[in-house]
This record gives structure tokens, sequence and C-alpha cells, in this order.
């Protein structure tokens, strides 16, 4: 078996990996990024539409926390949202800004702002409609500047190490809980190779596509959450999935609509063009993302349609096309013309609320190990999330994980010996895969989505007991590649979030369960 070894492995390379890296590489310490996409334009950051939080004209630490906290349901960690309301503006101007030097809009030479859903004032700044792509293109490449870095694609991160799970060493169980890298795949010739770490961070974004209908990339498919689980780390607030109201509904597949076009005056219509947020909430279009959600949900059962609408009619064409040339032009593509014509819309899974249980700085429930980005629970979002926090959130952590991880702390310098890698002998059969992802995604959907009951949650854990159970005897009997790791990463973290949901009897945010 292979061995590589490095100061601190990040695994994942959206925002919060990146700035972790970014941070620890300007410490001195050798660093290497893995991904398991080909591209680097890999995670759900280069996805992000809408922008991220900076601040407000007539705005604070204090209305930012109280409209954090409103959206949360009133569930969010004190700690962890004053923490973000006080360093993340900082970092977004010393960090974003003037060291990254991330293009934003401006209008004579100043921010543009806009209000999204739930927020007090128009305190997001953004790059058109591809806000993430914008910070990811030039993290990325600054990133890729620093000496003692080493990026590497098109590799899978399979388990991470573990002293109680790898060590050879019996009395080594009798330590305290640590991680001390990842068994990954190499796709290009299928090779295991154990990447050794004095620190590890987990930035794997998010489980999107657990769920028949997402916003997400193909490969966010809850892989960071399996891990953690398996290896033991603590992790909660699973059942805090939240769901994007406005997903383009068309038969090529869903497609993000942002927050953005709400906040510039688009409004939600049924199909007489009746809009109906304000029968809900008093912020009505404006409402928290888990309200609007579910309001469209029951407008569609109650009409028995397909979709609603979401009529952004009464901007001018030009407008449209220079605010958001990306969702713009890609509804053109698809035969709708949003200056003449309301965009058909449903909810999509979009982000996941909870995860791996991390303090102030990223450090999990295990020694050596920490997490950032969505794959993390931080406390920040609480029952549901505030709109375009979640960069936010990625820079905060990413940038205080990797002040942190730098530290010769936790015995970090101690690597035991391993078991040698066995290697199953099966042929994976691609159908079975594709059953296997469907029965997930359609039992994600309709018994673990917008709306639950215990009777479907319990539902829901009968068959994803007896698939996880099936698909980890697949996995140890078969030759690895990508698809069978995603999907045992899929269905263990599937079946965490039913579990998560069955305990959770009480509606909050984005988990709602009916009476």
């Amino acid at each position: 078996m292979k061995y590589k070894k490095t100061d601190i492995l990040i695994i994942g390379l959206g925002l919060a990996g990146i700035t972790a890296a970014i941070t620890a590489a300007e410490k001195g310490k050798k660093v290497t990024v893995l991904t398991k996409s080909k591209s680097l334009s890999s995670g759900s950051t280069p996805w992000a539409q809408g922008g991220i939080v900076y601040k407000g004209l007539n705005d604070s630490p204090e209305k930012l926390k109280k409209d954090i906290k409103r959206a949360g349901s009133e569930h969010t960690w004190d700690a962890a949202v004053n923490h973000l309301c006080k360093n993340g503006p900082r970092l977004v101007e010393a960090f974003l800004i003037n060291k990254l030097q991330t293009p934003f809009d401006k209008s004579k030479d100043k921010l543009k702002r806009v209000s999204e859903g739930a927020h007090s004032d128009a305190r997001v700044i953004y790059h058109a409609d591809k806000t993430g792509e914008s910070i990811h293109k030039s993290s990325l490449a600054y990133l890729e500047s620093l000496p003692g870095v080493e990026v590497i694609s098109n590799h899978t991160a399979i388990d991470l190490l573990t002293f109680s799970h790898h060590s050879t060493v019996s009395t080594d169980i009798y330590k305290k809980p640590a991680c001390f890298g990842a068994m990954v795949l190499d796709q290009n010739n299928k090779e295991v190779i154990a990447f050794l770490a004095s620190k590890t961070i987990l930035a794997t974004g998010g489980l999107g596509q657990l769920f028949l209908h997402s916003t997400n990339p193909k490969g966010a498919t809850g892989d960071g959450i399996a891990m953690a689980w398996r290896a033991g780390a603590r992790c909660f607030n699973l059942h805090y999935v939240q769901f994007h109201p406005t997903a383009l509904y068309h038969p090529s597949g869903r497609f993000l609509i942002s927050e953005a076009v709400r906040g510039e005056g688009g409004r939600l219509v049924n199909l007489k063009g009746q809009q109906f947020m304000n029968n809900y909430h008093k912020q009505g279009d404006l409402a928290p993302r888990d309200v609007v959600s579910r309001s469209i949900h029951q407008e569609m059962l109650k009409e028995g349609s397909d979709c609603m609408f979401l009529d952004i009619t009464n901007k001018k064409k030009e407008w449209l096309e220079s605010r958001f040339p990306t969702i713009f032009n890609y509804c053109l593509r698809k035969g709708i013309d949003i200056s003449k014509d309301p965009i058909p819309v449903v909810p999509a899974a979009h982000y996941s609320c909870g995860g791996v249980g991390v303090n102030l700085v990223g450090k999990t429930s295990l020694k050596r190990l920490y997490a950032v980005g969505e794959v993390s629970c931080t406390g920040v979002h609480g029952a549901n999330r505030l709109a375009s926090t979640s960069l936010l959130e990625c820079l905060v952590w990413g940038f205080y994980a990797g002040n942190d991880a730098v530290q010769d702390k936790d015995d970090d310098n101690y690597f035991p010996p391993m078991h040698h890698w066995m290697h199953g002998k099966n042929s994976i059969d691609s159908g079975q895969i594709a059953q296997e992802w469907l029965t997930i995604k359609n039992t994600m959907w309709n018994l673990g989505g917008l709306i639950r009951s215990q009777n479907k949650l319990h539902a829901a854990m009968n068959i994803l007991r007896n698939l996880q159970s099936d698909v980890e005897k697949t996995y140890q009997e078969s030759k690895l590649d990508d698809k069978i790791l995603s999907l045992r990463n899929g269905a263990q973290t599937a079946l965490a979030i039913i579990a998560s949901s069955i305990e959770a009897r009480e509606s909050k945010g984005t988990h709602y369960i009916e009476s």
C-alpha cells in the first residue's frame, strides 16, 4: 500500500477548504488539498449565485444577529452567531476584497448591496448572479500561487484514519479518539493511498443529491458526514435540511433561481398570476426560506399543479441581462424569456444546516480532525439558514480552522502502524448502483422531505436500513470506484438524516412534522 505524508490534509476544494489551505500555507505548513472531481472548479461554491453577507449602510452586528436567529427559529448557538457577525464582515474586506482581489459589483466605486429573504437591511454584496464563481476563481488562483501547497484532483476519500479503526497497536484503542489522515482512492489508476496528516480538515460540502430534486452539484452526496459518522465524530441537527423555494421546473432538471431575484422585486404567483405569499407570512415573498418552500408546496397541493411561478417581468430586459446574466441566459436556452414570462419554480433540496459538530475554530469531537463549510454544524444556522450566510460561514470557519490547525498539539506527530488495504474482487453493476440511488432519492423526497410525519419517517428508516446494509456488503466485496464510494456515503448519510428526524418530534424551521 502506498503512503503519502503531509502536515495538513484538506478534503474538499470549495471556499471553506481553500480558505483553510491559504491560511495554513501562509503559516509555513505543507498543505495537501484533495477533490474527487476532475475539474478544480468543484464543490458548491462556484454554483452560488446570490451573494455574500457583508454589511449594510445602516447595519450592525446586532441587527445581523437578530436576523440570523429569527431565520434559524431561535435554535442557533449564540457564541457561533456572535463569532460570525463580529468577524465575518471584517474577513470579507480583509481576505476576499483586499487579499484575493475578488470582484464585486459597484456603482460609482461603491459596493452595490441588495436585501434578500428575512434580511432587515441591504447587506448582501454580489458579482452579477455568479458570486460563487467569482470568489472561487480568485481564491483558487491565490492558493495555486503559494509554495508548499499541492492540489490533487480525481482523488476520492474512502474513510478517515483513526486509532480505533486502523491502528495495529491494540492498546491505541485506549487513546482519546483521533484522526491521522484518510484512506483515498486515486481514480486514475484505482490505487488506494493512505494520506497521513498531522491535522485533517473536512470541507466536502453538502448532501442535496440524496433528494429527488436538488440545486446542488452532482458531487454533493454527503461524503464528509458519512466518513465522520463512521469514524465516530459527533454529528447533529442533521434533520434540518433547507429546501430552496425556487428551482427552475423544467424536464431537463432543476436549476437554482437565486433568492436575489425576489430581493430585486420578483413575486411568487400561481397559475392565475395571483400572489399568495402574503397569505402565509408578514414578510411575503421575502419570508424565511423554510416558510416560502412550504407555502409553495402547499399551493401546489391545493391547486393540483406541478409548480408555481416567479414573476420578474416588471423589470426591463436589459436590466435583467445585466443583473442576472446566468439565470437569464440559462432560462432562455430552455425557452423561457424571463422578461416576458414568469419562471416555473419548485422547491428543491439546497443546504444542510446540520452536520459534523464543531467549535468556533472548526474542531470536531475527534482530536486532529476539523470540519468547515456545509459539512459542518457550527450552530450558526440553527433550524434554517438565512440567505447568503453560507459563503460567509465558509470564510470565517475556514480562516480560523486554518489558523488553529497549524499549532502543534493533540499528539499530532503520532502515526501508528496500519493494516494493509484489502481489495474487493467483484465488478460493480452500474444498473444496481442506479437503482439504489433512485431508492434513496425517492425515499428522502417523499418520506423525509418538506413535510414529514412519524409514519413516513419510520417507513423511510425501514427502507434505508436494509439498503445501507446491502450497499455496505457490495462495497466490501467490490473493486472500488467513485460511484460505489459515493453511493456508500449517500446511503449512510440518508440513514443518519432519517434517524435524526425521528428523534426530533417538534416542528422547527426546516423540520416540519405533520400533526
